[in-house]
């Protein structure tokens, strides 16, 4: 059983530093980097609120799935 290839911190589509908007909540974010899961080695993005600061996670299939846009400085 060959294990699933784990990602680099800049693999994905948005790069660390990235600055996205929710398109439902219109919130703004950072990414910081791509990870993995511990439990399962799925990618995941760690990102960051640049309203309230708070550090989120989340799958990289999801972030990648339209529901957030790439912004310009």
């Amino acid at each position: 059983m060959s294990k699933p290839k784990m990602a680099a911190p800049d693999d994905g589509l948005f790069k660390p530093g990235s600055k996205l908007r929710h398109i439902k909540t219109g919130g703004f974010y950072r990414v910081v980097f791509l990870a993995n899961v511990e439990a399962t080695l799925e990618p995941a993005y760690v990102y960051e609120s640049m309203q309230s600061h708070d550090f989120w996670i989340r799958p990289k299939t999801e972030m990648e799935d339209g529901r957030f846009e790439l912004i310009s400085e």
